[in-house]
């Protein structure tokens, strides 16, 4: 009888299977933003986008928790509501955005299809399908990177005090193979753009399953409640929220130069890969299945490494140190993309590992500063944060390639482009050695293990 009483959580076979369950939901979320990265030709010669376009396209994303700070907002409404609820609501916005953007993309729209006439009547330097594909680019947008900060709350619930770090490092590797999968699959589908919409419909259909897959979740977390919390068994709810709660991670110095390192690391990584394809086949003469295969060592490595270094942080800490190695590294990748002919296949696998060291060190590392009822709080401040530097630099980039390569031509020079990326890894690495400092200084335990106060 004993075993029946034991919280679900106490159970290493439940918590890895809810890991695999809420870890599907992120693959098919990276899935579809990364699917468009080898498609930026097929987009150019189906739709005549140009590079800032394309920019454009990709930044729209971060829009909703940029300007109208909706993953602050989404973590504030997960610490109030909880996270069935939550998670149920901005799933489904990711699935609905999804689906407007394979639309958007789709043969029947393009012949006149719904709302073709509507977005033909406005702002005529940019097609109807841009215009279909933005709304639905605003929608996944908003609904994903609130999804994440639900999934991370999950991740605290079911994995504090038992192996977190591992948790989080293979989080990030099943966001990382959605990434791989996307890279891989999607140039083989569209084979060219002769079957574009059938790639960006496949990535559509993969979200949606995403939210069956979540709504199984909910069902097991309702469960937990149920033996967690036995006089609020019909509630999913957690503390009140407060703005102080908010205000006070404006006050908290370590929480700010780890936000700060985010989003400068990240702006350094997840713009240039969503261009890396086209980088590699223009410098390196590839075709896009080529260049596709190749961007995917990318996510191929942190697969593998994110979780080693996840675990080897769980028992022996250095946090702050493993986030300073990863921005060091990603400083040299990027200027040695810029100014050499280093092998791209080293230079993309040493790339993934600097991917790997600095996620896996920094999201855990956020027990270490702020209240667990603060944690949805926290991490939806940092992922609006970092969304400011993913929307800026997509249409940075676009803006400079169109600038120093006038006429869209096929075979562009990336160098500027790159450096600025290099530049930005440079100001990500200042933030780790102030975090390092302040750690010591302070002794916040950020290089201690996790499971270590």
């Amino acid at each position: 009888m004993e075993q029946f009483k034991k919280a679900m959580n106490e159970s290493a076979a439940m918590r890895w299977g809810v890991l695999i369950l809420v870890g599907f939901v992120l693959s098919v979320n990276y899935y579809f933003y990364d699917a468009f990265s080898t498609l930026k030709d097929d987009l150019r010669t189906a739709f005549d986008f140009t590079n800032s376009d394309y920019g454009l396209f990709i930044s729209f994303y971060s829009v909703p928790n940029t300007f109208l700070a909706m993953a602050v907002i989404g973590g504030m409404i997960l610490d109030r509501l909880g996270i069935r609820r939550t998670g149920f609501m901005f799933v489904f916005f990711m699935a609905f955005g999804a689906v407007l953007t394979a639309y958007g993309a789709s043969d029947y729209y393009s012949q006149g299809g719904l709302g073709y006439g509507f977005f033909s009547s406005f702002l005529p330097n940019y097609s109807p399908e841009l215009k279909m594909m933005l709304v639905g680019r605003f929608f996944f947008g908003l609904g994903a990177e609130t999804s994440i900060v639900v999934v991370s709350k999950i991740l605290v619930k079911w994995f504090k005090g038992k192996d977190l770090a591992l948790a989080f490092g293979l989080k990030v590797g099943f966001g990382r193979l959605g990434t791989f999968a996307a890279l891989r699959v999607s140039p083989y589908i569209s084979n060219e753009g002769t079957n574009l919409t059938s790639a960006i419909w496949l990535a559509a259909i993969l979200v949606c399953t995403g939210l069956l897959a979540f709504m199984v979740y909910m069902l097991l977390d309702a469960k937990l409640d149920k033996q967690i919390q036995p006089k609020n068994d019909v509630n999913d709810k957690a503390d009140d929220f407060s703005f102080s709660d908010l205000t006070g991670l404006f006050r908290n110095r370590p929480y700010l130069y780890i936000a700060a390192l985010c989003v400068t690391f990240y702006s350094a990584v997840f713009p240039f890969l969503a261009y890396a394809p086209d980088f590699f086949s223009d410098k390196f003469g590839l075709n896009s299945v080529e260049s596709g295969n190749l961007t995917s060592l990318l996510p191929l490595g942190t697969m593998i490494f994110t979780p080693l270094f996840g675990w080897l942080i769980d028992r022996h800490g250095k946090s702050a140190t493993a986030m300073i190695f990863g921005a060091v590294t990603l400083v040299v990748v990027h200027l040695l993309f810029a100014l050499t002919y280093t092998t791209p296949d080293f230079l993309i696998i040493l790339l993934g590992v600097a991917f790997s060291l600095v996620p896996a060190a920094m999201w855990p590392s956020m027990v270490k500063l702020v209240e667990e009822r603060q944690i949805g709080t926290a991490y939806g401040l940092m992922y609006s944060i970092q969304n400011l530097g993913l929307w800026a630099f997509p249409i940075l980039a676009g803006m400079t390639l169109d600038y120093t390569n006038p006429g869209n031509p096929e075979v562009a020079n990336y160098t500027p482009t790159i450096l600025m990326f290099a530049g930005v890894s440079f100001i990500a690495l200042l933030f780790g050695l102030l975090l390092k400092y302040e750690d010591k200084k302070k002794g916040f335990g950020i290089e201690l293990p996790l499971n270590r106060k």
